[in-house]
C-alpha cells in the first residue's frame, strides 16, 4: 500500500507502528458502510448506479496494475464507501492477499474467495488478469444479485468457475441492457488473454454512456438477493464471534504445542523439512505431494516458511468446519428459549443492526416457510457457501482435512479453535 499512491478511490494508510506485540497499521477511516449495505439502503438501484460501481473498480484495477499490484482479493465486502453523504468515494480495501507483480510473471498460490476466483486461479497459473475476472463478478452480482457460478460447497463452486457458462436468462437479464451484458462477457472471458485490460473496460460503450444507462430500478429481485447477502453475512459472522469466545485455552496450546514440536532450531519459523519430519513424528500417513500442498497453502507470505501465525491460523481456519461441539455453543446462543430452534424473535434480536433495525423480508427469507431454523440447517449455513467472505482455498481443504484426522488418530491432538471472522486467531 505504502507503494501505490495516493488515489481517490484506494484507503490510505496513513502510518505503521509496531511493538512487541503486533504490527499496528493506521488507515484511513471509511464511515459510509459497505457497498452491498448502501444499495439496500438505498431502496432503488438501476443499471446507471452500476456502471458507476464498475468505472470506480476498473479504476482501481488499473492504477494497481499500472503500479506493478495485483490485488488478488476483488469483492463486494472490500469496498467502503468514505462517509454517509450521498455522493461520497468508493474506496478499494484490503490489500492483504496483494502481491507485486512484473511483465509477464505467473502465479500459482490459490488465493482470494470462492466465488471471485478467476479460472486460471484454481489451475495455478495467473496473472494481473484475475483482478478483470473478479471485477466481472462484481459487475454480474450488482446487476442481478448473485454470483454468476454458485454452488452449495466450493468443489461445486470450483467446477462451475471452470465450466465457464454464464446465466443471463433468469430475472433481471431480460431487462438488462446488452452493452453491459456485453462488458459482463467480456471480463469472464475464460481466456485470460483475450479478457479485457482495465483500460479497455474504461473504453467499453456501456461506460462511456454511462449516463444515458437505464436509471430504471432493476427490480425487486436484485434488492431481495442484496438483502440476503447482507443479512446472512451479520448472522453468519456473529455465530462465528459466539463460537470463538468459547475456546479453552487448552485448544490454543495444543496447537503452539505442535508447531513447538516442529520447529527443532527454534526460531519461530518451520522450514518444509521441519514440517515433513514434525508430521512423520506424529504418525501422519501423508504423502510427500501432500506435504507439499500443505506448505504451499499455509505459506501465506510465500516466503518458504510458516511462522507461528500462518501455521494455526490455516491448522485453525481448515479444521473449524469439523467441530460440532462449536456450533452446538453457537446455535444455543441464538435458540435462547432452548427450543431446539432459532425462531423468529431469537433471530431478530440477533440481526437487529447498531441502529436498532432490522428488514422483516430478509427475516422471513433467511427463516424459511416453517418460521423457524433447526440445528441442521444451521450447521449447514456455516459450513455451506452461504456466506460468501471468509471461504478460500478449493482444492486444499479436503486433503487439510485427512491432515487433521491422522494428526488426531491417538486421540490427543485435537484441533478445532477459531478464527475471528476477520482471519485473526482468537486467544492464540
Amino acid at each position: 500500500m505504502s507503494s501505490l499512491p495516493d488515489h481517490p478511490n484506494v484507503v490510505r494508510l496513513k502510518a505503521t507502528y509496531e511493538d512487541n506485540e503486533a504490527v499496528h497499521l493506521v488507515m484511513e477511516l471509511c464511515e459510509g458502510g459497505e457497498l452491498f449495505d448502501r444499495i439496500v439502503a438505498r431502496g432503488h438501484y438501476s443499471e446507471r448506479a452500476a456502471a458507476n460501481v464498475a468505472r470506480t473498480v476498473a479504476e482501481v484495477v488499473k492504477m494497481c496494475h499500472e503500479n506493478g499490484v495485483i490485488h488478488r482479493d476483488l469483492k463486494p465486502e472490500n469496498f467502503l464507501f468514505a462517509n454517509k453523504r450521498e455522493n461520497a468515494p468508493l474506496k478499494a480495501i484490503d490489500f492483504g492477499l496483494s502481491v507485486f507483480f512484473k511483465p509477464g510473471e505467473r502465479f500459482s498460490e490459490i488465493v482470494g474467495s470462492p466465488y471471485y476466483m478467476a479460472p486460471e486461479v484454481l489451475k495455478r497459473n495467473y496473472g494481473p488478469e484475475v483482478d478483470i475476472w473478479s471485477s466481472g463478478v462484481i459487475l454480474y452480482i450488482l446487476l442481478c444479485g448473485v454470483p454468476p457460478f454458485w454452488a452449495e460447497t466450493e468443489q461445486g463452486v470450483a467446477k462451475e468457475i471452470l465450466r465457464g457458462v454464464i446465466d443471463f436468462k433468469r430475472d433481471p437479464w431480460p431487462r438488462v441492457s446488452e452493452s453491459a451484458k456485453s462488458l459482463v462477457r467480456q471480463m469472464l472471458e475464460p481466456d485470460p488473454k483475450k479478457r479485457l485490460t482495465a483500460q479497455q473496460v474504461l473504453e467499453h460503450s456501456w461506460l462511456q454512456n454511462a449516463k444515458k444507462a437505464p436509471n430504471v430500478p432493476l427490480g425487486d429481485i436484485v434488492r431481495t438477493r442484496l438483502k440476503q447477502f447482507s443479512v446472512m453475512n451479520r448472522f453468519k459472522k456473529k455465530a462465528m464471534r459466539v463460537i470463538a469466545e468459547h475456546l479453552s485455552v487448552e485448544e490454543v496450546e495444543i496447537i503452539r504445542d505442535m508447531f513447538k514440536l516442529m520447529d527443532t532450531d527454534n526460531n519461530g519459523k518451520i522450514t518444509y523439512e521441519e514440517l515433513k519430519a514434525g508430521l512423520q513424528k506424529v504418525g501422519s500417513q501423508l504423502a510427500e505431494p501432500e506435504m507439499k500442498l500443505l506448505m504451499e497453502v499455509a505459506d501465506v507470505d510465500g516466503n518458504g516458511t510458516l511462522d507461528y501465525g500462518e501455521f494455526v491460523a490455516v491448522t485453525i481456519h481448515l479444521q473449524r468446519m469439523e467441530n460440532d461441539e462449536h456450533f452446538r455453543r453457537a446455535f444455543l446462543f441464538f435458540d435462547r428459549d432452548g427450543s431446539g430452534y432459532i425462531e423468529m424473535d431469537e433471530l431478530r434480536e440477533a440481526l437487529t443492526d447498531e441502529s436498532g433495525q432490522v428488514d422483516a423480508e430478509v427475516l422471513n427469507d433467511i427463516i424459511h416457510e416453517d418460521g423457524r431454523i433447526s440445528y441442521e440447517e444451521f450447521v449447514a449455513m456455516m459450513k455451506t457457501g452461504t456466506d460468501w467472505r471468509k471461504m478460500s482455498r478449493h482444492y486444499s481443504r479436503e486433503r487439510f482435512k485427512s491432515l487433521s484426522l491422522n494428526l488426531m488418530k491417538d486421540g490427543s491432538l485435537k484441533m478445532d479453535d477459531e478464527l475471528d471472522g476477520q482471519g485473526a486467531v482468537v486467544g492464540a
